[in-house]
C-alpha cells in the first residue's frame, strides 16, 4: 500500500511545503485549505500554516496557527519546534527555552531537533544551554567537525578557555590548512590573553591568503603587536551575525543605556531638533530611536548592511553610509553637522589621532562631539586591546587630543557602558564642544 494510500494528506503537505519554500505564498494557502478539508483536526496542516503565516508577514498569525497545532498534539516534535524556533526568532526567550528543552527531551536523537535547539540557546546567549546540546550531539555524532567548532567558541566564550583550545588543537591537527578552524585557534588565543601562541596558525593563515585583511590583523596580533584599528571586513562580519537579535540583546541582556542617555542629552541642547546629526556606527539605530525625526539630517554609517537594514525600520534615518568611522569623517565635508554621535564604536575603531581632528573639522562652530571609551589604566599605553577582542582608550590621552585639536570645552564622564558577563564594563563619554 502507498503512503499516499494511508496518508491521504501527504501530497498536499508536500506540495504546501515546496510552495512555501518557493515564495508561491498564495498556492500554498489553496493547498493548505485543500488539506484542512481533508482532515480539520491534522497538526501538520497546522504547523505549515504557521510557517506560511510567518512568511506572509503576519506573525501573530502564525503563533495562533503554531498554538493549534501543539494543542492538538503536545508532544509531536516537529510542532513543538517549529513554535520554538518562532519563539526565538521573535525574542520571546523564556518560553523558547522551555519548549526547546520539552521537544529535545521527547526525541533526543533527534539531529534536527537539536539543531534547531542549539540555535535557539545561541539566540537566547544562554551558553549553558548550548553547551550542554553540543556535547549531547557529539554523543550522537562523535567527532562532527561543525559541532566541535561551535562548542570550542562557546567554551571559550564561557571562560573556558583550557577546554576550548583542546578542542581546536585537534581540529587544526586534522585538518591543518583548514582557515575556519585556524581562525577559531586564533580567536581561541586572542580570548584567552596569549594572541602569541596563535603566530604559527595566522602564519599559515597568511600562507593561504596574503592580502587577507583579517588574517594580517591577526597576524600584528600574534606578532605582539597592536593595530590601530579592527578591519571593516571583521567588524561587518560580527554585527552582520546579530543584527537580527541586536537590540534585545544589548539593551535587555546587556542593560545598555548611552543611546537614551545621549539621546536626550542632544534634545535639551537642540528642543527644536533643527539639526544635522552624524550617528557614527550606527548600528540598529538606536540612538535614531531616542531622537526621532529631526528638522535637518540624522544620517547613520555603519560597515553592516544588515544593522543598517534594522535602523531603517525605524524611519528616522534620512541617508546611511555603509562604511567604516574613518573613511567617514575623512571623507565629510568640513562644518556640515551640528553634532557627531560615536557611541561603542571605538572599542572597534580603535585609534583616535585623526577621528577627534577630523571630527572637529566636521563639525559646525558651536557643534558638539559625544564619543564613548572603554576605560584603559592610566599606567599604561593609549590604546589596548582587550581579550574580549576590544580597543580600551586611556582617559587622559583622549581628553588631551580633544584639547590640542582645538575643542573649547571638554566634559568627560565615567560612567558604566554595559555588562559582560553580568559584570560592569567600565568607560568614559567624551563631549567636547567646538568654539562658537
Amino acid at each position: 500500500m502507498s503512503a499516499t494510500a494511508t496518508d491521504p494528506n501527504l501530497q498536499h503537505l508536500t506540495q504546501a511545503r515546496e510552495q512555501i519554500a518557493q515564495g508561491d505564498l498564495k498556492n500554498a494557502a489553496l493547498t493548505l485549505n485543500k488539506a484542512n478539508a481533508q482532515w480539520p483536526q491534522d497538526p501538520r496542516v497546522f504547523m505549515l500554516g504557521g510557517l506560511l503565516a510567518e512568511k506572509a508577514g503576519n506573525v501573530q498569525g502564525a503563533f495562533d496557527a503554531l498554538r493549534k497545532s501543539v494543542s492538538l498534539a503536545p508532544d509531536w516534535g516537529p510542532g513543538l519546534l517549529e513554535l520554538a524556533l518562532l519563539l526565538a526568532r521573535q525574542n520571546q526567550f523564556p518560553e523558547a527555552i522551555e519548549t526547546a528543552e520539552k521537544v529535545a527531551a521527547l526525541e533526543p536523537k533527534n539531529l534536527q531537533v537539536l539543531a534547531g535547539v542549539i540555535d535557539i540557546a545561541h539566540r537566547a546567549g544562554h551558553l549553558e544551554m548550548a553547551v550542554r546540546h553540543l556535547q549531547r550531539g557529539l554523543e550522537l555524532v562523535p567527532g562532527d567537525i561543525a559541532l566541535r567548532r561551535l562548542l570550542a567558541r562557546d567554551l571559550s566564550e564561557q571562560g573556558k578557555h583550557a577546554e576550548s583550545l583542546a578542542i581546536w588543537d585537534s581540529l587544526v591537527q586534522e585538518q591543518p590548512q583548514d582557515p575556519q578552524s585556524l581562525v577559531g585557534r586564533v580567536q581561541a588565543c586572542i580570548a584567552a590573553g596569549k594572541p602569541t601562541d596563535a603566530k604559527e596558525n595566522t602564519t599559515a593563515l597568511l600562507s593561504l591568503a596574503p592580502d587577507n585583511a583579517v588574517y594580517q590583523y591577526y597576524g600584528q596580533l600574534a606578532n605582539g603587536a597592536t593595530p590601530g584599528e579592527q578591519p571593516p571586513e571583521l567588524t561587518r562580519s560580527i554585527f552582520d551575525n546579530m543584527a537580527e537579535f541586536y537590540d534585545l540583546h544589548v539593551v535587555r541582556g546587556l542593560k545598555y543605556q548611552l543611546p537614551k542617555q545621549v539621546g536626550d542629552k542632544i534634545l535639551a541642547q537642540h528642543p527644536d531638533k533643527k539639526i544635522n546629526v552624524l550617528d557614527l556606527g550606527c548600528g540598529t539605530g538606536l540612538l535614531g530611536v531616542c531622537l526621532g525625526r529631526l528638522d535637518g539630517a540624522l544620517v547613520g554609517v555603519d560597515p553592516s548592511m544588515k544593522m543598517i537594514e534594522q535602523a531603517a525600520r525605524h524611519n528616522v534615518y534620512d541617508r546611511f553610509h555603509t562604511v567604516n568611522l574613518h573613511d567617514a569623517l575623512r571623507e565629510t565635508p568640513d562644518a556640515l553637522y551640528q553634532v557627531i554621535t560615536a557611541l561603542d564604536v571605538f572599542i572597534y575603531a580603535g585609534d583616535v589621532t585623526q577621528s577627534i581632528p577630523n571630527a572637529h573639522r566636521v563639525l559646525t562652530p558651536g557643534g558638539m562631539m559625544v564619543f564613548s571609551f572603554e576605560t584603559a589604566p592610566e599606567q599604561g599605553p593609549d590604546l589596548v586591546l582587550q581579550p574580549t577582542g576590544r580597543y580600551a582608550h586611556k582617559r587622559s590621552h583622549v581628553e588631551s587630543l580633544c584639547q590640542s585639536t582645538g575643542f573649547a570645552t571638554v566634559e568627560i564622564q565615567d560612567t558604566v557602558l554595559r555588562e559582560e558577563n553580568r559584570q560592569p564594563v567600565p568607560g568614559f563619554v567624551v563631549t567636547a564642544y567646538k568654539q562658537a
